[in-house]
């Protein structure tokens, strides 16, 4: 094999083990860290419309903040399915709303730019809970049309257990498509390892000898 044909198999060589590498650890990383669901309601319009995709990182319990959008699951409400929801209260926190006026957490009102209409109520009932230590109060942003920790007062205050957070919704993006750009690396970089290959066995071919050996006369 000439020097070209070793150069075009040991590109081959380096490019398919290191795309391979970046192609096994982007869907390791993604499968691990980050998954995604498809809003079917309209109960956290308008932060999130029917139909639209929302991408969500995997986190612990301890990690949940308020006014963070987590996707839960409790196996006794909605069927089981998961849903998604805006976390107004946390382990400890007084969360309270007097009849059409705003949510008040630990004696102060919030300021929620997010609800839909600028309707933080949507209902004309109130209620006044303490979150107990890991669980969460959990509020629709379209509080006319969301069935939240409202409509559960009556079990454990309507709160959700934060183990039951299977994701935190993404604002900054930045992390997946990271992973989609070096996704996309590994795949070009298994593309050229595959050429290279192709163009190696061709070096080869050409470089052996051809004709038929013939045995002198005697």
């Amino acid at each position: 094999m000439g020097r070209a044909g070793r150069g075009l198999r040991r590109t081959a060589w380096v490019s398919g083990t290191v795309g391979a590498l970046l192609l096994v650890g982007t869907v390791v990383v993604f499968g691990t860290g980050y998954t995604g669901a498809k809003v079917s309601g309209s109960s956290m319009e308008p932060t999130y419309s029917i139909g639209e995709r929302v991408v969500l990182e995997r986190v612990d319990a301890d990690e949940v903040r308020r006014g963070d959008v987590v996707l839960y699951r409790v196996p006794e409400r909605y069927e089981g399915l998961a849903v998604l929801g805006r976390v107004i209260g946390v382990g400890g926190d007084q969360v309270a709303q007097q009849p059409g006026g705003p949510v008040t957490l630990n004696g102060s009102p919030l300021t929620e730019k997010y609800v839909k209409d600028g309707d933080p109520a949507g209902t004309p009932s109130g209620y006044d809970v303490v979150v107990p230590e890991g669980r969460l109060f959990v509020l629709g942003d379209f509080r006319a049309d969301a069935r939240d920790s409202r409509s559960f007062l009556d079990d454990r205050s309507g709160t959700v257990a934060s183990a039951g957070v299977l994701g935190r919704a993404l604002h900054d993006r930045s992390g997946p498509v990271g992973l989609g750009l070096a996704m996309l690396l590994g795949l070009l970089l298994a593309i050229t390892a595959l050429v290279s290959g192709i163009a190696a066995r061709g070096a080869r071919t050409r470089s052996r000898p051809t004709g038929v050996p013939v045995r002198p006369l005697t």
